[in-house]
Formats: C-alpha cells, structure tokens, sequence
C-alpha cells in the first residue's frame, strides 16, 4: 500500500482499517455501491440513511449540472440567491405554510442542530427572557457531532475528552414523561428549547403519543420552544414526508437534512414557525449564523429536484409498501431466528434487536463484527443497538428487501456457528 493510499483520514474508522479497498467505494447506482475490491453490495443504510430515493437519479444529477452551470457560486451570506428562494418556497408549501413561515439553510444536521440552538436562545432574548438558554435532549439522541450538536447528543461519545460545554444542556429519559415534568417544574423559566427526534436514531426508538402528549402539554405551561430534529426521518423515511405531520400539534422549529438532496449535497435547512420567524420579524433581528456553503445553487437545484422526483415517483406510497412488507420479512425473522428479539422503529426505518444464545443482550462491542458478517454475505446495513439497523430505499423492490433480509440472516447465522471478535470493519472468528 502507498503513501497515498492511506492520505484520506475517513469518519469514525480506527487507522488500522484506513486504506482497505473493500471499504473504498468507487461507484453506485440504484441501490448498490461497488468497492475498490470489486465486489457490489446491496445497500440495506441507504447511503448514511440519506439515499431515500436510491443512486444515480438521473433528474437530480442534471439539475445540479445546470444549477452549476448557469450559476455556479451564489450564497445566502449577507445576500440572497433565487434557487435559495424558491427551495424555501417549496419547503414552506412541503410542511405547511398555514404553521411555517421562514427556512434557513445549512450544510448539515449538526451545524442545523448548532443554529436551532442559537435561535431559540436570540428568539428568548428578545421577548425578554434572555436567562432562557438551557436547552434539553433526550438520553439516546444523537444531533450530531460540530460542538452545539454534541453537547446535545445524548450518548457519551467522547464529549468530555473533546473539552465539549454542556453546562447549558439537560437529558432526559424518552417516553418517561414524569422525569421531563420533573425537570420542567424545577428548571421551566430557564428552559430554551426541547430537541427532540420523532424516531430516535440510536436503537430507531418512536417517541410514544403519551409522551408527545405530555411534551406539547408542557410547551403551553412552561413556553419553551419545541424542535424536532427530522434529519433522519424526514422526506418519507417514516411514512409521510415529515413523521411531525402525524404529532397532534406541530413543532416550533423542524429541522430537515439527509433527504432532503437525496444525499446529492451537503445539505440541511431549519424551517421556522411562523410565531418564532415574527419576532424576529418585530425586532429586525439579525441571527449571527451563516455557512458558505449553505443554500447555494447546486444545493437548492437538487433540494427541489428531489421533491419534485419524490412527488413523481409517489414516495409516501412507496414508503407505506415498503414498511408494510418491512413488517412481515421482520416479524418471520424473529419467529425463526434464536438470536432475534424482535425490531424497532416505524416505516422504514427499523433496528433489529438480538441476544446471545445464554438469553442476554447481544454485546455492543460485538455488533460491528455483526455488521462486517452481513457485508461479507453481501448486504451493507448499519450498527444499532444490540443489532444492526435497516433503512432501505424507498425504491427497494420485493426482490431487494428479500435479499437484503437473506444477508441479514446469513451474518446471524455466521455469528451463531462462530462467535466473533474485535470490534472493527474487519472482525475476524
């Protein structure tokens, strides 16, 4: 291996899996990738959940062509540009324009999760409630790793040893409504903004209608701002294309990303409620945030794109078919698989739950020798808790789910004859 071969330092890989040509992608279409080892997979994660209409559309690459051709390079920094205007004009009428008034752009979930953050602190301070500014998460939640959004993420991974400050964020447990009334009754006048996600990504937990109930109860008692970070479940992941459209009441702040290019751009946006865009309407306010490279031609050029190959393509009915048949293949799996469980989650997005053979909870050390175990049977599926999770395509056909449900069985099977150690991509038995 050369010098070159190992110049890239990629996310979350130990050094000792850097260079590997069976985990370098060189190509995608439908819905699988090829690798620099020549094999082809099945993508079972679409992409990092944000392929929701599968790879190569031919629609969204053309209209990025012409958005960077016509345009190039045009920001939202101290200026405006038309394709920002119009994507916010779709996403607007997308969720609701009777509840939502305004869209910011950013150029991920967690610089997205950075600036709600900001906002609801700025919102506060100038309704005259600056002491305003703790902000609480959900134990579990994960908003990301750029500091505001790692201060929020609810799992421990590593914020201490990175000198992250979260003396202004509180965690609580999901679906206890008791433990975040307690928190409200003592901290209430202090509190900024609940975040929460409507499917927690770590484990594809669905907040509970009691604990919803309880959570927009508390929004009229105590006045805080109520976010839900659909980076993950938004554009039809869960069903609809926002999973807040089925909450009771809607949130006050709705933060989009993975699908929202269908993953073509580093891409995020924050829609406003009306109520919240206002007061900073009153005051002419201005929100001291701004990315480069946050709502540019290219970005906006494949956000309605996307929409509009998603409307054509009926992705809510596709989304709907696929987790009813979801429902079925996981169900047959746990009925006749010792190690399984049985699976989290709502529409297509899904956690597969396991134990050992002894009846205890599958290792979390083990799981990503569990996930390479389903590689190496051909299916690309993600890490979870106590198992591995599926977000497949809303493209996928039954074909695909089927093989896709085969591999997950034969990595379950290679974990059930071998036990597997080490902790990586490359586990060996």
């Amino acid at each position: 291996m050369s010098r070159t071969d190992r110049a890239l330092w990629p996310s979350l890989l130990a050094p000792s899996d850097h260079g590997r040509p069976d985990l370098c992608a060189v190509s995608a279409e439908g819905v699988r990738v090829r690798f620099a080892d020549g094999r082809e997979l099945l993508d079972g994660s679409s992409g990092l959940w944000n392929t929701n209409i599968g790879y190569g559309n031919r629609a969204i690459a053309r209209a990025a062509a012409e958005a960077l051709t016509d345009a190039s390079y045009l920001s939202v920094f101290r200026y405006e540009n038309t394709y920002a205007r119009r994507a916010a004009a779709e996403l607007v009428e997308l969720a609701g324009a009777e509840h939502y008034g305004r869209v910011l752009f950013s150029t991920s979930g967690g610089a997205a999760n950075d600036l709600v953050m900001k906002l609801a602190r700025q919102y506060h301070a100038l309704r005259g409630e600056g002491r305003r500014k703790v902000v609480v998460g959900l134990r579990g939640g994960y908003h990301g790793l750029t500091f505001g959004g790692f201060a929020l993420t609810g799992d421990d991974l590593g914020q201490q040893v990175y000198g992250v400050d979260q003396r202004l964020v509180r965690h609580v447990t999901p679906n206890d409504p008791a433990e975040l009334t307690a928190l409200l009754s003592r901290q209430g006048a202090q509190i900024a903004a609940v975040v929460v996600e409507p499917v927690l990504g770590s484990g594809a937990v669905p907040l509970t209608d009691d604990y919803l109930a309880t959570l927009l109860a508390l929004r009229e008692e105590y006045g805080f701002l109520l976010v839900a970070d659909e980076v993950a479940t938004g554009f039809c992941r869960t069903g609809e294309f926002f999973a807040t459209e089925r909450w009771p009441a809607r949130p006050d702040l709705l933060i989009a990303s993975k699908g929202l290019t269908n993953g073509t751009s580093a891409a995020a946006a924050v829609l406003a409620s009306r109520r919240v865009a206002g007061v900073f309407d009153e005051a002419d306010a201005v929100l001291s945030h701004g990315e480069t490279q946050a709502g540019t031609p290219v970005t906006c050029a494949t956000i309605l794109a996307t929409l509009a190959e998603m409307r054509r393509l009926d992705a809510v009915g596709l989304s709907h078919r696929l987790a009813a048949r979801l429902d079925d293949r996981l169900a047959e799996l746990a009925a006749t698989h010792d190690l399984v469980t049985g699976s989290t989650g709502a529409g297509c997005f899904r956690s597969i739950r396991m134990r050992t053979p002894d009846g205890e909870p599958f290792p979390q050390a083990e799981v990503p020798a569990l996930v390479a175990a389903v590689r190496a049977a051909g299916a690309i599926v993600h890490p979870g808790v106590n198992g591995v999770q599926l977000f497949p395509a809303l493209t996928y056909t039954e074909a695909d789910l089927d093989e896709l449900l085969g591999c997950v069985r034969a990595g379950l099977d290679a974990v059930t004859t071998a036990p597997l150690v080490g902790a990586g991509p490359g586990a060996v038995r």
